[in-house]
């Protein structure tokens, strides 16, 4: 099987998890171990050393015995889009939904292995709209979603409605 095909087989969320963990302590750390991506993950060495040969038949990492383990250049793209979901997800999901950071990021960790790229497209751009809103504020929407939340009653619009203009 030639490294192509190998690279265009879906990743388990597991194997996803890895390459954003190598891409996270490549980041904070300049390198990443063996037993720092296990206590990240909080998982057995031995299972990362399983997880990193499989990635490494994919030709997403490479690693040498005892060394530091390395993204190839098609893993680190995969790692920074994995990433990437990670971080809208979680920016949704508090901003918009205000879900406990916490909470949020561990949903957004499950979300991100199995959101549809046309959903994940579609959320990006929704927030991207929100964010470039000519207002420095919350959209008024989301202040009445916000207190909907709260309280679980919808607050008087206040936006005007002006009449439909009759014919005469």
């Amino acid at each position: 099987m030639s490294a192509r095909i190998k690279q265009n087989k879906k990743l388990s969320s597991n194997m996803e998890d890895y390459l954003e963990a190598i891409a996270y302590l490549r980041e904070k750390n300049k390198v990443a171990r063996v037993k720092d991506i296990s206590d990240l993950l909080q998982v057995k060495a031995s299972s990362v050393s399983a997880a990193i040969d499989n990635l490494s038949k994919r030709d997403l990492v490479v690693h040498e015995r005892y060394g530091y383990v390395q993204l190839t250049p098609v893993g680190e793209k995969m790692a920074r889009d994995i990433a990437g979901k990670h971080k809208i997800l979680v920016k949704f999901l508090t901003e918009i939904l205000s879900i406990d950071p916490e909470i949020a990021g561990e949903d957004a960790c499950k979300m991100e292995h199995s959101i549809s790229s046309q959903t994940f497209e579609k959320l990006t751009k929704f927030m991207e709209f929100i964010e470039t809103a000519p207002v420095k504020d919350k959209p008024e929407w989301l202040k009445a979603f916000n207190c909907y939340l709260k309280t679980g009653k919808r607050r008087a619009c206040k936006i005007k409605r002006t009449k439909p203009k009759t014919k005469t």
